[in-house]
C-alpha cells in the first residue's frame, strides 16, 4: 500500500534552532533554506547506486563552486573533497551520497524517476546538509582551522567508497572527522549520541553446494542437495550463537535461497546468500573461521561439495568519547538543551567505521520522523524524511565543526 505524500509546505520547514547560534547562520538558513531543499529534491529524483554517482557529484561540484569553495572529484570519478578555511588544524565532515537498488513507494511527488533505485536511506539528506554545512562555514569568516568536507561514494556496497576517499588522501592530516545519519524513529530536531559502538559488523556469505543430482525416491543414492540447504540454513545460525560471545549479539540472517524446480527431481546446485552482522569487533575477528568451520561440519556428513565466498564488511562505528562529548556541547547550542538522546547500538552497519578504524570521530542519529505518519524503517520503500531535519542537521554539523575547531 502506497502510504499517502508528505509534502512539507515553506512554512513547515522551519529554521530549527534559531536564535540560539551565531547570527551568520541564521541570515544563511533563513535565506538559503528553501535552496536546500529544492537541492535534496532534486537528488531524490535522480538517485545513482554506488560508485555510479556521477550527476550527483557533479551537482555537488557546482553547489561548492557557486559559492566560491574549490573542490575536487575522488580519483575513481564519483565523490568529492573541498575544503574551508586555512591553517594547521583540520577537521572533517561527512556525507554519503549513494542510494539503493529498491523501488520507492512513498507517492512523493519528487519520488524517484528510476524504476528500481531510491534513496531510502536518507543519503540524499545527509549530502545536502553537508552542503548547507558548507556554505554556511563559508560565511563565518575567519575560521580557527580548515574544516575539509568528504561527500563519499557508494557507502551502501562492499568494499565501500571509504577505501577510495582513503586512497586519495582524503584522511590525511585530519585530527577528528564527523558525520550523521537519519534516524525515522527518532522525531526531527532531536539528535541520538552514544560513546563506543553505536553500528554493527556486516558481512556478506554466499554458499554455492554442489552434488550429483537425482531423484526423490532414491535420496540413499545420491546427495540430497535441498535437505544439505536447509540443514545449513538453521544450524548454522543456532550453532554459531555456541562458537561466538552471547554479548557479540550475532545475527545471521538468509536473504537469498535458490535451487531445483522440479517436485520430483534432487538438484545439483544450489546458492545460500545472507548477512552475519555483529555487535562486538573481537568476535567479529573470528567470525570467519567459525562460519567455514561450522559448514565444513554440517556438509561433510552428507556428501556435499561447496563453495564458500565469505566477503568481510566494516567493524562496528566507534564513537571516539571526547569527540562525541564535542558532538554533544555542538548540538545543544545548536538544538537546545533538550534536543540530546542517548542513541542505543544498531544491528545496522556503516562504512564510516572504516574511517573511524584511522582518525577519532563520531557519528551521530538524526530525527527525521515527523510525528504524525507512522514510522517506516530505514532501506523501506516508503522511508520519508521529514525536511525539517535538513535544518537541524545543517545546525548541527556547522556547530559541531566549529567545537571541534576551538577545542
Amino acid at each position: 500500500m502506497t502510504r499517502p505524500p508528505f509534502v512539507p509546505a515553506p512554512e513547515r520547514v522551519e529554521d530549527l534552532g534559531a536564535g540560539l547560534g551565531p547570527l551568520w547562520l541564521d541570515d544563511y538558513l533563513r535565506a538559503g533554506l528553501p535552496d536546500l531543499v529544492r537541492l535534496r529534491r532534486q537528488v531524490h529524483a535522480h538517485p545513482e547506486l554506488g560508485h555510479r554517482e556521477s550527476a550527483t557529484t557533479a551537482m555537488i561540484v557546482r553547489a561548492l563552486d557557486a559559492d566560491g569553495i574549490p573542490a575536487a572529484v575522488l580519483p575513481t570519478g564519483t565523490g568529492v573533497i573541498a575544503e574551508i578555511g586555512s591553517g594547521e588544524r583540520v577537521v572533517g565532515l561527512r556525507a554519503d551520497i549513494d542510494a539503493l537498488p529498491i523501488r520507492e513507494a512513498t507517492g512523493l511527488p519528487f519520488s524517484s524517476t528510476l524504476p528500481d533505485v531510491c534513496h531510502a536511506c536518507g543519503h540524499d539528506v545527509h549530502l545536502t546538509i553537508l552542503i548547507g554545512a558548507a556554505l554556511a562555514l563559508h560565511r563565518a569568516g575567519d575560521l580557527p582551522g580548515r574544516v575539509r568536507l568528504i561527500f563519499q561514494p557508494a557507502e551502501e556496497v562492499f568494499p565501500g567508497g571509504s577505501h577510495d576517499v582513503i586512497a586519495a588522501g582524503g584522511l590525511d592530516g585530519l585530527s577528528r572527522l564527523y558525520a550523521l545519519h537519519c534516524d525515522p524513529r527518532l522525531r526531527v530536531g532531536l539528535v541520538g549520541l552514544k560513546v563506543g559502538p553505536i553500528t554493527s559488523t556486516s558481512d556478506q556469505i554466499e554458499l554455492r553446494v554442489l552434488g550429483p543430482g537425482g531423484h526423490t525416491s532414491r535420496p540413499h543414492l545420491t546427495t540430497d542437495l535441498v535437505f544439505a540447504l536447509g540443514t545449513v540454513i538453521t544450524q548454522l545460525p543456532a550453532l554459531l550463537t555456541r562458537k561466538l560471545d552471547p554479548r557479540a549479539a550475532a545475527v545471521m540472517v538468509w536473504g537469498a535461497v535458490q535451487s531445483g524446480q522440479a517436485a520430483n527431481a534432487i538438484p545439483r546446485e544450489g546458492v545460500l546468500r545472507g548477512t552475519l552482522r555483529l555487535m562486538d569487533r573481537r568476535a567479529w575477528d573470528s567470525a570467519e573461521g567459525h562460519v567455514r568451520d561450522i559448514i565444513g561440519q554440517l556438509l561433510g556428513p552428507l556428501g556435499a561439495q561447496y563453495e564458500l565466498d565469505y566477503l568481510r564488511g566494516v567493524p562496528p562505528v566507534m564513537n571516539e568519547a571526547l569527540s562525541t562529548e564535542l558532538m554533544r556541547t555542538a548540538a545543544q547550542r545548536a538544538l537546545g538543551a533538550a534536543a540530546v538522546r542517548d542513541a542505543e547500538q544498531s544491528t545496522g552497519a556503516e562504512d564510516f567505521a572504516v574511517f573511524l578504524d584511522k582518525v577519532p570521530g563520531s557519528l551521530a542519529r538524526l530525527g527525521v520522523w515527523d510525528g504524525i505518519q507512522p514510522k517506516v524503517d530505514l532501506h523501506s520503500s516508503q522511508f520519508v524524511a521529514d525536511e525539517r531535519a535538513i535544518a537541524a542537521g545543517v545546525r548541527l554539523m556547522t556547530h559541531t565543526a566549529l567545537a571541534a575547531l576551538h577545542h
